[in-house]
């Protein structure tokens, strides 16, 4: 049995070097216990087994070491197949494991300085439209709001790009999350980011961010998942050793994928590596139900409309 264990892990390290080759048109992700992923064509199934022709040979998978299958269809140029919301406002890919290097070159461009006339933080552009994610309390109380984009010219050196006149569109105080729509440029395209499609994230997984800590813009800090479930006031927030610093607020926290699985929000003045991200749920329930957290310009309050009192009934007795 440890054998037959070792041989399919043998396997599976084989399909990531080869992932990227696929021709399939039509393919399942079969992902397993072990947290490794495995993208094929099932031949054959029974109460036991599945056979997978991975492309230069066929796996012999156990179901026991099954934790999920999902269908997927991939273009047969092998490009990563990609859904999107019902109103296309944000995009969901399974993406390759890749350095965080590569990662950071590859969404740097997407990841914003969110500036107001009180402070500044991060966030993260989410659609070509140039809607973009950052948390509640970085644009709290404030209606003049500049983006600055870094965008990456043909020689591979970043340029600074500042956008006024960001549009607010929709708050949650309760969650720390807003939504706001960049203005479109003539001579610059949107880089965008991908959700990530759940929360499967585990203990002691790599992840990391990019944001403007203190700042400090396009600094990105690596760290792993302390817990995925830590409750504080009543939500649950992922844990991680990653450095999140006044200035982060609002950025992504990227898994070794490169898909967004939270949005950072805070962390604990007297502790190192004790910082929080919003999850992923929470943002996709967030912009999936953005009308009833439209932003509303005549009110001061947004999200909470105070109306006066009724003015009380005289009776006879009281005059």
């Amino acid at each position: 049995m440890i054998h037959n264990r070792c041989s399919l892990v043998g396997k599976i390290c084989l399909v990531f070097f080869i992932l990227g080759f696929s021709n399939y048109v039509s393919a399942d992700w079969i992902e397993l216990v072990s947290g490794h992923k495995i993208q094929g064509e099932v031949l054959k199934q029974n109460n036991t087994h599945l056979l997978v022709d991975i492309g230069i040979e066929v796996l012999r998978i156990p179901v026991e070491q099954i934790r999920s299958r999902t269908k997927s269809e991939q273009a047969p140029n092998g490009k990563v197949p990609i859904s999107k919301s019902k109103d296309d406002i944000y995009s969901i890919a399974e993406l390759p494991v890749k350095s965080i290097k590569e990662l950071a070159r590859t969404y740097g461009e997407a990841v914003t300085l969110v500036q107001t006339s009180s402070g500044l933080g991060s966030g993260f552009i989410i659609s070509e439209r140039g809607y973009c994610v950052t948390n509640y309390h970085v644009v709290e109380k404030e209606t003049r709001i500049a983006v600055t984009i870094f965008h990456r010219t043909k020689s591979g050196e970043f340029q600074r790009r500042q956008i006024k006149d960001v549009e607010i569109v929709a708050l949650n105080p309760f969650f720390d999350l807003a939504l706001l729509r960049i203005p479109l440029q003539k001579d610059l395209s949107f880089r965008t980011v991908y959700l990530a499609e759940n929360d499967k994230q585990r203990e002691g997984e790599e992840v990391f961010a990019i944001g403007n800590p203190l700042g400090l813009e396009r600094s990105v800090s690596r760290g792993i998942v302390s817990t995925r479930n830590r409750n504080m006031q009543g939500i649950v927030y992922i844990q991680t050793t990653t450095q999140i610093n006044p200035g982060n607020s609002g950025g992504p926290l990227f898994n070794s994928r490169g898909e967004v699985i939270g949005v950072t929000n805070m962390k604990l003045i007297l502790g190192e590596g004790l910082g929080f991200a919003i999850p992923i749920t929470y943002v996709k329930h967030f912009l999936n139900n953005r009308d009833a957290f439209a932003f509303d310009k005549t009110s001061p309050n947004t999200g909470y409309r105070y109306f006066d009192a009724p003015k009380r009934k005289t009776s006879d007795i009281e005059k």
